[in-house]
């Protein structure tokens, strides 16, 4: 389906800190990211018709503390905001979503996290089956190296090296992006990146109903936003695990003419942040004029449980 209406990514920063942010909050981390992706656009502060974020209470520790980083943002006057207890790829999309329905013409999202505040082995559980696996407390390197265990025993072999195996570093940051409609985009952007559709879906939350070797939710979503009627020269992956960027491989029909994580860091994880992080750069490229049309995609959940794919394209 062809989108009601042309949407853009015009400006896109990130925090540069690859560990904890110490001494800062959130609130304080956030604040030159917003403000970075704000003066890129030609916005000011509470400007944008709308503000969507994307965090987690869980990783924060304490409820609401999303309403915490409203400091930074400027909600007074009011302003018109949401928030997803997610990643911020998918406060992205409901930007997206919003601007489509014609509610908004420019849309302020961010993201953050601070997993250094505690530990993410054991945050990260509750999001695990609450019957038979969560008590069994497995944290995410011993659940992906059952998947990397179950790619071996499949047979597959030889495919491209992706991030250190191991868990990720403990990585807080922040990120921000600003997405604009039409005319407006263009005003902003001598290069808009064009969101050419974008699609999320979710495998079964048992994993042992699921094949750990496939990801049918990525391969899908990509069908959806319109990832295989034309090739991409760019695809930024969030793969946290080398297993999981080889499972995204073969379901988004990666071949050796895509660049494939070209901003490098994917090892670099803050949670809540990471996969908004792979569609700023995969837009930032577009921005660059060093990519056409790019594919991002973002992961949460045990094993690529949830995912989200989108296409970027640049003016002809």
């Amino acid at each position: 389906m062809t989108p009601p209406r042309d949407v853009a990514v015009v400006a896109y920063a990130r925090t540069d800190h690859q560990g904890p942010a110490e001494g800062l909050s959130e609130a304080e981390a956030l604040l030159p990211v917003l403000h970075d992706a704000l003066a890129q656009a030609g916005l000011a502060p509470g400007e944008a018709d709308f503000t969507c974020s994307g965090s987690s209470d869980y990783l924060a520790g304490r409820p609401f503390s999303f309403t915490l980083t409203l400091d930074a943002v400027g909600a007074w006057p009011p302003i018109a905001e949401s928030h997803v207890e997610m990643d911020g790829a998918w406060a992205l999309y409901e930007a997206w979503v919003k601007i489509l329905t014609g509610r908004a013409d420019t849309a302020l999202v961010y993201a953050h996290g601070k997993p250094s505040a505690g530990d993410p082995r054991d945050v990260l559980t509750r999001t695990l089956d609450p019957y038979y696996v969560a008590p069994l407390w497995p944290e995410p390197a011993s659940l992906a190296a059952l998947q990397a265990r179950a790619l071996a025993d499949a047979g597959h072999t030889g495919e491209p090296p992706g991030p250190t195996p191991g868990p990720p570093a403990v990585t807080d940051g922040a990120a921000a992006v600003v997405l604009a409609a039409g005319d407006a985009a263009r005003r902003m952007c001598a290069r808009p990146a064009w969101i050419r559709g974008a699609d999320h879906r979710v495998e079964p939350h048992a994993l042992g109903l699921r094949d750990l070797t496939d990801s049918p939710s990525t391969r899908l979503a990509a069908e959806r936003a319109g990832a295989f009627r034309a090739p991409v020269d760019t695809a930024e992956l969030h793969a946290p695990f080398a297993a999981q960027e080889a499972v995204l491989r073969r379901a988004l029909r990666l071949d050796d003419t895509v660049t494939v994580n070209p901003s490098g860091d994917a090892a670099a994880d803050p949670l809540m942040v990471t996969g908004l992080i792979r569609l700023g750069e995969a837009a930032a490229r577009i921005h660059r004029g060093a990519s056409d049309r790019a594919l991002a995609h973002a992961t949460s959940g045990p094993c690529l449980q949830h995912n989200l794919v989108a296409v970027l394209e640049g003016d002809a």
